[in-house]
Formats: structure tokens, sequence, C-alpha cells
């Protein structure tokens, strides 16, 4: 394989195709069932696999025996099915290539000019929501498969999976994966594109990725508001007993979660790579975040800081509702307050039992006879991944070097995909390559989100090489 020619080929087809397609991909407000209930009738979502099917159609047509199939299944979100057969080989080995298309919400505070809808090429970014998370991923992964079929390489047989509900736990996958289980086989390599990267000069592999749960969290102690100077040490503050539950939950002192229940073991190798990870990055680690002035991490613990990304359970409240626009506030003691609470848990914990945890410890013994109730909303596991092979070890070291000019680099990610959980389960055997372009500012999921795409093209170079050095291992190369 002549890397210098893949590297080339990519290139070239990044600038010419896949930048213009997810420039028409970010327009397109897709956002993810949980946050668009009527996505059906919107038709957002089949704007966007009408836009990812028809060019990966037109890449396949000159391809014998590659097909693509839009599989729609009963009441549930579509999934973009491709298998390309396999090149140079008889083998009956598969490599599976994971990504999504459907997008987060619009989130608050986008830069002038900017917004999650409005695509905006910025020098080597491409700004705009689902661009990185995860729109790419089909366009990246069909890329790394034709600058293979452009030279000729052998590889096995490849089956791209693009799902449309992700960013809401990817509820309808498993569904899909049982579907289509006779055609996937078993894959001796999954390859996923939704993760992230500590910077954008080296490849960084994703060795765990935390689980979550959550839910909206509603403490009622009236029936209507009524006047403060009236009920004020009269009535309890609904804001109050809701912030003396979460007090159960976390420490409002240093942000650490309480329970123990709540925690794992943290494998020895997994801190000796936080370790690494910090050396590398230093106050980079940090230093993305848009901080106040002023404002600091919560330790100075580079290897502490990773560890409470990968492996520690950590929460957030995403979302309110009962507190009025601060102009409309008036001397009105409220009979509600609601959150929305995002609770991310170690990567080996259940989500599931974390969640029923969670709902039994808020809900239990309520402060005053309080109308307390924890709806639960998310039960995403976790994964840890499989040590590496050495092929794999190697063949990810080489690609790097070839593409980024640098070695690779392994840490932990604290965000979620729920399908690698299920797959680690489903192909046990299996290695595992998760990789992603979502480094330093790039703000998946919040404001002023971009693509990195030098980023982009040099990850679906990597995917080429590895794939390529699979078949090659198999067969004793």
């Amino acid at each position: 394989m002549d890397t210098s020619r893949l590297a080339g080929f990519v290139s070239g087809l990044w600038d010419d195709e896949i930048v213009p397609q997810l420039v028409e991909y970010i327009r397109i407000p897709n956002k993810s069932p949980m946050f668009d209930r009527d996505w059906t009738a919107h038709g957002h979502m089949d704007r966007a696999v009408a836009l990812m099917a028809d060019w990966a159609r037109g890449k396949l047509a000159a391809w014998p025996g590659a097909t693509l199939e839009v599989v729609r299944l009963e009441g549930r979100t579509p999934l973009i099915y491709l298998e390309i057969p396999a090149q140079g080989t008889d083998s009956d080995d598969a490599v599976l290539l994971y990504g999504h298309l459907d997008k987060q919400p619009e989130m608050t505070g986008w830069a002038e000019g900017l917004g999650p809808w409005t695509p905006v090429l910025k020098g080597d970014k491409l700004y705009g929501r689902g661009g990185a998370d995860d729109g790419y991923a089909i366009f990246g992964s069909l890329a790394a498969l034709l600058a293979l079929h452009e030279q000729g390489v052998p590889h096995a047989r490849c089956v791209i999976l693009i799902e449309a509900c992700e960013e809401s736990g990817s509820y309808d996958l498993p569904y899909y994966v049982d579907h289509l289980a006779p055609r996937i086989g078993q894959p001796s390599l999954v390859v996923c594109l939704d993760s992230g990267c500590g910077n954008y000069d080296q490849l960084w592999l994703t060795t765990s990725l935390r689980g979550m749960t959550g839910g909206e969290l509603t403490v009622q102690v009236l029936e209507e508001g009524v006047h403060s100077g009236d009920a004020s040490g009269v009535v309890p503050s609904s804001f109050r007993i809701l912030r003396e539950l979460l007090s159960r939950l976390e420490d409002p002192g240093t942000g650490a979660i309480k329970p123990p229940e709540l925690y794992a073991e943290i494998p020895p190798q997994r801190i000796e790579q936080a370790r690494k990870s910090a050396e590398v990055l230093g106050t980079a680690l940090y230093d993305k975040f848009p901080f106040v002035e002023g404002m600091q991490p919560v330790t100075g613990d580079l290897t502490e800081l990773v560890l409470n990304r990968t492996w520690r359970p950590q929460l957030a409240v995403t979302g309110a509702e009962g507190l009025p626009p601060l102009e409309s506030a008036g001397n009105v003691l409220r009979p509600k307050t609601a959150v929305k609470l995002s609770l991310r848990v170690p990567p080996t914990l259940s989500g599931a039992k974390a969640g029923q945890f969670v709902k039994a410890l808020l809900e239990q013994d309520p402060p005053y006879g309080a109308k307390v109730s924890f709806k639960l909303e998310k039960d995403g596991s976790g994964w840890n991944a499989p040590p590496l092979s050495p092929w794999l070890e190697q063949a990810v070291a080489e690609a790097s070097e070839h593409y980024f000019g640098k070695p690779a680099a392994y840490m932990g990610e604290g965000g979620s995909i729920p399908f690698m959980g299920m797959l680690g389960e489903k192909f046990p055997q299996a290695q595992f390559l998760i990789t992603g372009v979502l480094g330093p500012h790039s703000n998946a999921h919040g404001p002023n989100e971009f693509l990195h795409i030098p980023t982009g093209k040099k990850v679906s170079m990597v995917v080429a090489e590895v794939v390529a050095r699979h078949h090659a291992q198999a067969v004793g190369g």
C-alpha cells in the first residue's frame, strides 16, 4: 500500500466532496428523538438519511457487490446499512464501522455569525451542529474503504452502520443489530468514529467510556404559587428541598459523588494511561474550556483530572423548570422546582442499576413530606476496552506516525457511546478501534461546535491502514 497515494486520495475526496456534503448536512435540524418528539412528522431525520445515502450510493455505483439499504423497523428511527465485499480475499471475517447521524439540540451562546444549523468554514474548521458529532462518520469510513479499493489493497468484508438515535441513548439500535445479525456476521474488528481526541497533533484511541443515567427531579410543595411575604418561613421552599436532595447525591463543597455504590475500581493500566495522558496534554486538559477570568479547575493534579472525567461519577444539572425568567420573577413562593440531572457513571458500572439506585436515593423520605419524583430517562452503561492485540497496537502506532507524524496516545473519554457496551457483549472476541475528531474547543453538544477538517482526513487515513493491516495479520502477512 502506498501511504502517500492513500493520503492524497483521502484528502482530495474530503476537499472535493465530503466537506460540501457536511455543509449541507449541518443545515438540517435533525435533532435526536429525545429532543424532537415529532421527528417523524418534521422529516428532518429523513432528509439527513437521504443526503448521506444518496452520496454513498453514488460512490458505490461502480463497486461490484457493494450495497446500501435504509432499514426501517416499525416505530423506530431509520438506520443506514452498507455492506462492502471483501477485496483480494475469500475470508469470511468482517470489520464493523459505526457512526450516527442524529444531533443534539441547538443550545444557546453561539458566537456572532455562527449557529447550530448555519455551516461556516473558517480556515480548517467547519462550524455547525453535528459535523464532528457524528455526521462525518459515514463519509470518513467510506473514504477509508474507497482509498483501499482505489489501490486494490486487500481487506475483509466491511459493514457500516449509521444509526439515528445515539444522542437519545441508542435505544433503537439493539433491535437493528438483532434484525441484521445474519448479515453482519461476527466482526473481529469494530471501528467507531464517534469519540474524542486530546489534541489534534496525534491519533487518540479511546480506552473506556463512562456510562450515564439521569432524568427529571421534581419537588412540589404547593398547588399554586403564593405571596412570599405571607408564606416564607411557613412553607418550605421547593428549591431548598431540591438542594437538600441533591446533597444526598453530591458533596456541594467538592462536587464528589457521595454514595460508594456509584463508584467502581479503576484498573491499574487505566491509572497509568491517565498519568501518561496528563503528561502529554499538560494544562491543555483544562485550558480548552472557556473559563471565566479567575476560574480554576476542581484540582491542580492533572492525573486526577483525567480520572475524574473518565472513571469517576460526576453530576451535572442540565436544565430547570418552574423558575420564571428574571424579568418576570415576582415575590412569589413557587409551587415547585424541577431540574434535569445527568449523572456520568464509571465504565464498568451498570447504568440501569445506577439509575434505580439514584431514584430510590432521591425519592425516599422526602423532607417535610414534599411531593418528590425522579423520572428516569437514561440508563446507558459504559464500556472498558479489551486489551489491544499486538497487531492492532503496532498498526495504530505506525498509522499515527504515517499520517500525524507522532505516536498514538490512549485515554478514556467522559462521554457515552451506548453502542460500544452492547457490541462488547455481542462480540467479546472483537478488537476495538475507537477514535474521533472531538478535540480542544470543538465543543460537542454546546455552542460553536466545529469539525477540525485536517483531523477528519487523518482519521480516515488511519482507518484505511488499520483495515488493511487487519486483513494482513489474518492471513499471516
